[in-house]
């Protein structure tokens, strides 16, 4: 008797010392827990969440930790130094840049390509109806700081437009003129127009989500002066997880993944590499 109620508490015993031994190591699983880092253009934002929360699904274990901004700045951020396992850059020039700085190694991947469109306020105070307009005086225009992608793409497609006697050898000293405001990165721009603090801006197509797109007037740019945007992706060459990161561009180039580009406003990915 005295010795099955000996061994019954010993049972107990070892049974609270297991559960105090579990407690007393909060956050085990979370710390056991990879994480990806992944550094992406704001453009992208809304489109990596939905592929982070999918590769997540698909790899137990793996938590993806996303930092957007400007292209330029994330990849200054590579070249200063900070831990990463992926670069997606909105062009080919700020991949160039981790790439001349060491940090990426292999030939980085063109996973997608996004087109420009001009966008106004809901109301268009402005009047603006075709690119044409930006030139207008006294037209609030803003576009993104020097070095950021959607910049270079914006000034391209000014540049093909002074050559259009359409518009004038002027045209892009004209809208340049009426430049208000330069932000750091596509998201501030759209955000900056959607709320009328601006009369126009240039952006990508996919920049037109859902949370602003009844705040806004999108207004096409003629294919002739239009310039095709194309986005590279590469494994960051110190990646504490090359096999995972891989990974990851394996599921943004597979049909699964090309579908949650095309739902946020994406176009395929292109068959040649970039020359932009």
């Amino acid at each position: 008797m005295h010795r099955t109620l000996r061994s019954a508490l010993l049972g107990i015993l070892c049974l609270l010392l297991a559960a105090c031994s579990a407690a007393a190591r909060p956050g085990a699983a979370e710390q056991a827990q990879v994480e990806l880092t992944v550094l992406a253009a704001s453009s992208l934002t809304d489109a990596f969440a939905d592929m982070a929360a999918l590769f997540e699904a698909e790899n137990p274990g793996v938590r993806v930790l996303l930092s957007f901004g400007g292209s330029s700045e994330l990849a200054t951020q590579l070249a200063e130094g900070a831990p990463a396992d992926l670069f997606a850059s909105a062009n080919m020039r700020q991949m160039q840049n981790a790439m001349d700085a060491g940090r990426i190694a292999e030939e980085p991947v063109n996973f997608l390509t996004n087109s420009l469109v001009v966008i106004v306020p809901a109301d268009n105070p402005a009047g603006i109806e075709t690119l044409a307009d930006l030139a207008n005086p006294g037209i609030r225009f803003v576009s993104a700081a020097p070095a950021v992608p959607i910049r270079d793409f914006a000034e391209q497609v000014l540049d093909k437009a002074s050559a259009d006697p359409q518009y004038g050898t002027n045209f892009k000293e004209a809208v340049m003129a009426n430049l208000v405001s330069e932000e750091d990165n596509v998201r501030q721009l759209a955000a900056k127009v959607a709320l009328g603090e601006a009369d126009a801006g240039i952006v990508y197509i996919s920049d037109v989500t859902p949370d602003i797109a009844d705040q806004v007037q999108v207004i096409e740019i003629a294919e002739a002066v239009n310039v095709v945007a194309v986005y590279p992706l590469a494994v960051v060459s110190d990646s504490a997880h090359p096999d995972l990161a891989q990974a990851f561009i394996d599921l943004v180039l597979s049909d699964e993944g090309q579908k949650i580009l095309e739902k946020w406003g994406f176009g395929p990915a292109p068959d040649a590499t970039s020359s932009n």
